[in-house]
């Protein structure tokens, strides 16, 4: 399951959007800015999607039962997904139609600078959540890049919160922005355009939570060094000949199934056999506790190299 960190990440994040939130409508319904009520609505999604993060997290620790022997570790990403949705439909879409509406029927904000002082106070709390969840994503890419850094990462709170806050304060600039250039230059409108400009930087997070999201979902396979080092396991063992086929799958952040296709030597004995198969497994499982389940499948070499041959037929046929 998901880390300690993890959850610190996500209840830093909820604490700042939570105060944000208040603040922010109430400004918006004070002076009328457009800006502002997205930045608003904004943050109340952000504490939605904290909130299910959570739910998600325990949910995820519920141990199999009868009807999912793998258990629960995948409906974090379903609640990641889910999170994505909301960005994009709640979050995006209402910014977006509020600006649009405000560019129609535009109208001088009153007392700007009482959004100056709501915004400056909630950039505060959006850098804290921020700074926090970066210093927990940068250990964990350790050298990688930060896209690379998010392809590999199979805990999605992390780059989520990361992401949302990212957005937070890039919309919060927006926002100041177009309040200060509607009242230096007398251009109500640009109000509104903030707003839109909120909302288009909201849909491009949902938009890369969701692929991201869409890889956990289907199933992705262990990093390619791990799978790397259960062939070298396998190849230690001199009851086995060779390993013809390894299969990997995320059943959640840390909690990973593995199929392994292997010859055994001939003329060992089924105790040998037994005996090979009980050492891997508590070897790869030494190496990587990650990996919760393994099954080894006993096939010979040819039989399977003639199975992908005969596969590879059908498909092209």
């Amino acid at each position: 399951m998901a880390s300690h960190s993890s959850k610190k990440v996500i209840y830093a994040a909820l604490a700042g959007n939570s105060f944000i939130a208040v603040t922010k409508f109430a400004a918006s319904a004070y002076t009328g800015s457009s800006a502002m009520l997205s930045e608003a609505i904004h943050s109340v999604v952000d504490t939605g999607n904290q909130l299910l993060l959570l739910m998600g997290l325990a949910r995820a620790k519920r141990p199999p039962d009868r009807e999912y022997r793998f258990g629960y570790g995948m409906e974090l990403y379903f609640w990641t997904f889910v999170v994505a949705i909301l960005i994009f439909a709640v979050g995006a879409g209402v910014s977006i139609y509020e600006g649009i509406d405000k560019l129609r029927h535009s109208h001088p904000v009153t007392s700007v600078y009482i959004n100056y002082i709501v915004l400056g106070v909630a950039c505060v709390f959006e850098a804290g959540a921020w700074w926090i969840a970066w210093k927990e994503f940068r250990t964990a890419k350790g050298a990688h890049g930060i896209l690379a850094a998010v392809r590999r990462s199979k805990d999605p709170t992390v780059f989520t919160v990361l992401f949302e806050d990212t957005a937070a304060m890039l919309g919060l600039i927006v926002a100041a922005a177009g309040l200060a250039l509607g009242q230096i230059l007398a251009i109500p409108e640009l109000d509104g355009a903030a707003s839109v400009v909120i909302g288009l930087i909201l849909a491009v997070t949902a938009l890369l939570l969701a692929i991201e999201c869409k890889g956990l979902l289907l199933g992705e396979a262990a990093h390619p060094e791990v799978i790397a080092e259960i062939r070298r396991l396998a190849a230690d063992h001199p009851a086995i000949l060779t390993t013809n086929e390894i299969l990997t799958m995320h059943m959640g952040p840390e909690d990973v199934l593995l199929n392994l296709s292997v010859d055994f030597a001939d003329g060992i004995t089924s105790a040998d056999v037994e005996a090979a198969i009980s050492g891997l497994e508590r070897d790869i499982k030494a190496a990587h506790p990650e990996i919760k389940r393994v099954f080894i499948e006993a096939q010979n070499w040819r039989a399977h190299a003639a199975g992908e041959w005969r596969g590879s037929r059908h498909k092209e046929t």
